[in-house]
């Protein structure tokens, strides 16, 4: 992808973290190119982060830049190149998490269309549904199910929704956003060491904690019709300050029908659009399905692991207002087995997405 591309993406992702961040964004210093446009109708600036989009400059530079914004990560410690990390145009939690997650029983909520997409996390008897419309305006919720800690992520850019035990080698962390991208993925960080974490592996990349996984625990995208049918008793995450953000609104309206991803310079799948959604099974021998594909098929089976499709929910990342999103259904992925359907981890991302973080992958499409 060409330079001009890039800056056209770190463009158009600023006007993005501007809308997210709010008010907060004109403290982050002088801004250029104020009249830009994008595709996808956003009047654009450019803030002095996206200047990280230039990649020449040396490692020592870019730890001194980071060191200068506050940062006590160890990056002596690091199992990437630093070039790949780019400045998402937000400064660190400009994106805030979600410390400290409101909750209502289902039937309390009635602002949510049925089709409107929801992360569903169920654990132990305890069923929790997180709304994309909510959590796609802070990226993490740091929560607890069952009694175990747990990080709720969302990467809008990647559509990638991650849940994941927060809980490791027996030390507890809460993570934030750094403000960064790999590979247009979030980074997160860990609030007692300070380690950056590429959210769609798990894995921590640079700090004390370099070369740690985080271990996935099993969640779906689903409707909230849906999720409201099979757990009547179960919670949904509300806004604790409904006034905060306009959590109606997609703030990447048009991203999923996009020909490229943002800040993304990486190598682009083969026969496949960048930006179609993909299946992807994380399972010991992973394996990725376009998603046509099963929306054709329905119901697909590979050995004991059967994938099953049914329309009905919303994308996110589709009109302006989420409900409004096309028709794009859901998954279930479960794993057969004496004692019943076992759900089995996976993602509902990007074709781009597998391309850059599992190269060795060859997505089904046909």
């Amino acid at each position: 992808m060409s330079r001009s591309l890039l800056t056209l993406g770190a463009l158009a992702l600023a006007a993005v973290a501007v809308a997210l961040i709010g008010s907060r964004a004109v403290d982050q210093g002088p801004v250029s190119n104020a009249a830009a446009k994008s595709d996808f109708g956003f009047l654009l600036v450019n803030p002095a982060g996206a200047a990280e989009l230039d990649g020449t400059a040396t490692p020592d530079p870019r730890v001194e830049r980071w060191q200068r914004e506050g940062w006590a990560t160890d990056f002596s410690k690091t199992a990437i190149d630093f070039g790949d990390i780019l400045s998402g145009g937000p400064p660190r939690d400009g994106i805030p998490s979600i410390d400290a997650p409101k909750f209502v029983p289902v039937a309390e909520e009635t602002g949510l269309a049925d089709r409107e997409p929801v992360i569903s996390l169920v654990a132990d008897g305890e069923a929790k549904a997180y709304p994309l419309r909510v959590i796609m305006w802070h990226e993490i919720a740091n929560d607890t199910i069952a009694g175990k800690p747990v990080a709720v992520t969302y990467c809008p850019l990647c559509n990638a929704a991650i849940v994941f035990d927060a809980t490791l080698d027996g030390q507890t962390f809460d993570f934030g956003t750094t403000g960064k991208l790999r590979n247009s993925d979030l980074v997160m960080y860990d609030r007692q060491t300070e380690t950056w974490w590429q959210q769609f592996l798990g894995e921590a990349i640079t700090g004390e904690k370099t070369g740690a996984t985080l271990k996935m625990l099993p969640s779906r995208l689903d409707s909230w019709g849906r999720f409201k049918a099979d757990h009547p008793d179960g919670m949904v995450l509300v806004p604790n300050n409904q006034q905060m953000r306009a959590y109606w609104r997609n703030p990447y309206a048009g991203y999923d029908s996009a020909t490229a991803p943002f800040l993304y310079d990486g190598a682009l799948p083969e026969g496949i659009p960048a930006l179609e959604r993909v299946l992807l099974v994380r399972d010991s021998e992973p394996f990725a399905i376009a998603w046509p594909v099963i929306e054709a098929e329905k119901t697909i089976r590979r050995g004991d692991i059967v994938i099953t499709w049914e329309p009905g929910q919303a994308s996110a990342l589709d009109t302006s207002r989420i409900d409004e999103g096309r028709d794009v259904g859901s998954v279930t992925v479960v794993r057969d087995s004496a004692s019943g359907a076992e759900p089995v981890v996976h993602d509902v991302t990007f074709a781009f997405v597998v391309a850059a973080f599992e190269p060795t992958l060859t997505i089904r499409t046909e």
